[in-house]
């Protein structure tokens, strides 16, 4: 296996602007919520986002952890595709209940909601 500092760095980068990019849009739907113009239903689904982003974290450092083989090298199409698909495996399992990650943060949230509306 050969390992490219150029690439690492450049993958690093990738997904650190992933992760800020995220966290605005979890950040904003918060807002949202906090400012009372969303019901529990709003706060639920950016619990979930959360957590679907913790998620899409975990899968992509265990794949991380393989090593890559095989007769050809991996394309950065196929490298995008499966970061993609690394997403949406994480929002589906967030949807379907998760790790709890989601009712938690709902759960200590919901408090604040509650006294503001």
């Amino acid at each position: 296996m050969k390992i490219e500092p150029n690439n690492t760095i450049n993958n690093l980068t990738l997904a650190a602007g992933k992760v800020k990019n995220s966290e605005g849009k979890f950040s904003e739907i918060l807002n949202k919520v906090e400012k009372g113009k969303d019901d529990a239903a709003k706060l639920m689904e950016a619990c979930q986002q959360f957590e679907s982003i913790f998620i899409h974290q975990m899968i992509s450092q265990m794949r991380a952890t393989i090593p890559e083989g095989g007769l050809l090298e991996k394309s950065t199409g196929e490298e995008i595709f499966q970061d993609m698909l690394d997403q949406q495996y994480a929002e589906n399992i967030s949807k379907a209940g998760g790790i709890g990650l989601a009712k938690i943060l709902y759960d200590q949230l919901a408090p604040r909601i509650n006294n503001k509306a």
